[in-house]
């Protein structure tokens, strides 16, 4: 029997809560399928949802996120570098609004400083590599997203390498240095990167696509051999003002968003936009560029 008619199968009709009538896929049924096929349950979603069968998890996503486009999400990879405060919110978030397969870079393991903010960490993961844990979370979480972990620090040597394929990276890094590396590299690839960033209560994010100005509008040049901001990291922005929970939650939101709407391509991008949040204010005010080198 063909997997098509398997699907058929064990899907059943259902309506969603505003009384739509839905064809849905269980997660045992997912299970079961991929199991007698020797497939994945990635591949099992994938191929639900080409046929118009909505896997059951994400019928919540379906009045604002067509079939089509969760079909779009499911085939997508996105990379994640950083996998702490913001990566950890970001990379549970594109495993719960379906993305496909999420690339994630990583080479530090967690400690227990780390377990007031980043979403990946508990004490049961103290001294585990972040990379690898993304990897156990999300398959509890969402068995139908591949995640490919990297447990190495990115640099220019290896940027190329581990960053290619994907369709969007998300710089979640806590140091300039490195952002720079990952620009550099999302350049060379042609692939959009966005950009995050906090400290104490304040963040930021703005998307970068490879012909844009980028990172300079915001922290100026990068000397590789020199002395640039954030190459101090005891002075840094995070070390000096803290990380509470909150911060990280938010702009891990605001980055996941941009990624939704650059793969969709739908909705309002922060292209040349920086949105500065400040949530002790309240204010997420937009400082916008001129998109000229």
């Amino acid at each position: 029997m063909k997997i098509q008619e398997v699907l058929r199968s064990k899907s059943r009709k259902i309506h969603d809560p505003a009384g739509r009538e839905t064809m849905i896929l269980e997660d045992t049924a997912a299970l079961e399928t991929a199991s007698g096929f020797g497939l994945t349950t990635h591949d099992v979603y994938r191929e639900a949802l080409g046929m118009g069968i909505c896997p059951y998890r994400y019928l919540r996503n379906r009045a604002s996120i067509s079939g089509e486009e969760q079909f779009r999400l499911c085939t997508s990879c996105v990379a994640v570098v950083g996998a702490g405060g913001l990566g950890g919110h970001v990379i549970l978030l594109l495993a719960r609004l379906g993305i496909g397969h999420i690339v994630v870079v990583d080479s530090d393991c967690f400690d227990e400083t780390n377990l007031n903010r980043q979403a990946l960490s508990d004490k049961k993961a103290l001294g585990r590599s972040k990379a690898e844990e993304a990897v156990r979370v999300v398959g509890a979480i969402n068995p139908g997203v591949r995640v490919t972990a990297h447990p190495v620090r990115i640099d220019a040597a290896n940027a190329g390498d581990l960053l290619s394929g994907s369709e969007v990276i998300v710089d979640a890094l806590d140091n300039i240095p490195d952002r720079f590396v990952v620009e550099d590299a999302s350049r060379s690839l042609g692939i959009p990167m966005v950009h995050g960033a906090l400290a104490g209560f304040e963040g930021q994010v703005m998307t970068i696509f490879p012909q844009d100005p980028g990172l300079k509008l915001i922290y100026g040049g990068y000397d590789p051999g020199g002395k640039n901001p954030g190459s101090d990291r005891s002075q840094t922005p995070e070390a000096v003002l803290g990380v509470p929970a909150l911060t990280p939650a938010l702009i891990a939101t605001l980055q996941t968003t941009e990624v939704m709407k650059i793969i969709l391509r739908r909705g309002k991008i922060f292209r040349n936009v920086m949105v500065h949040v400040d949530l002790e204010t309240g204010e997420i005010l937009p400082f916008t560029f001129a998109n000229k080198d």
